[in-house]
């Protein structure tokens, strides 16, 4: 930074003596006359956002409708008296996490059911008041869907967090690239007027804003979905302790 001080104060002395021609092109233009080097910089920081905005637009649909079956799912778990009524329209829900979690109990607790008493339908049976062999395996069976589920919510998250930690350092490197062929750009023609060192600098700051521009949106939905993250897997924990209570009522 106090190199490049240096630089413009050089620029400001030269200017105070002659007035300095304006910078012709726009944007594009720049990016066109910029170096190969730059460019391949630039390039980068562009799949690097694109790839973000994609996951970012995938994740705030695919949670939006999570949350929508999500709350269809336990409307329906609630109104019903038998985990096999509930098992009826879990294909229709299975975005929603809960799904996989009811499932992963529900198996469980068919399977001990099946072994204490040979018979697969007692365990919706409240006549029948079959008895459960261990509440705990069954709590652990939750637990597993539960960690697999909260796996398939913050898949592909992680990659917002490195864009949002690489970019601004990839568009600094873009911006040192800028500088070193403004200082080339001054020792071939020996002068420090706009004209020479104009281009590098405008070359060199696409490359930050770029990078701020792929960081930024990184940072802030990564935030975002992290929170969602969160807030379903609370929905999840208190999902499974519904569903523990229900079964150490009518099955201990």
């Amino acid at each position: 930074m106090r190199t490049l001080g240096y630089l413009l104060l050089a620029m400001q002395v030269e200017g105070a003596t002659a007035p300095a021609p304006a910078l012709s092109g726009g944007f594009l233009d720049l990016i066109k006359e910029s170096s190969a080097i730059s460019q391949f910089v630039l390039a980068i920081l562009v799949i690097f956002s694109i790839v973000s905005w994609g996951i970012i637009l995938y994740k705030l649909w695919t949670f939006n409708r999570i949350q929508a079956q999500s709350s269809r799912f336990l409307e329906i778990f609630r109104r019903s008296t038998k985990f096999s009524e509930v098992q009826a329209v879990c294909q229709s829900l299975n975005d929603s996490p809960l799904v996989g979690i009811f499932l992963a109990g529900y198996a469980e607790l068919n399977l001990q059911l099946r072994q204490g008493t040979g018979n697969a339908a007692a365990a919706t049976s409240p006549a029948a008041r079959p008895v459960l062999k261990s509440l705990i395996s069954v709590d652990r069976a939750l637990m597993r869907a539960s960690n697999v589920e909260t796996n398939k919510l913050e898949k592909h998250i992680t990659f917002l967090a490195t864009t949002a930690a690489v970019t601004p350092f990839i568009g600094l490197f873009g911006t040192v690239l800028g500088i070193i062929s403004a200082f080339q750009g001054i020792g071939a023609q020996g002068s420090t007027s706009l004209d020479v060192v104009a281009p590098g600098i405008a070359d060199a700051l696409i490359a930050t804003a770029a990078g701020l521009a792929a960081a930024i949106p990184a940072v802030y939905f990564y935030n975002l979905l992290s929170q969602k993250v969160k807030g379903l897997a609370s929905e999840m924990d208190d999902f499974s302790l519904e569903f523990l209570n229900i079964v150490e009522r009518n099955f201990t």
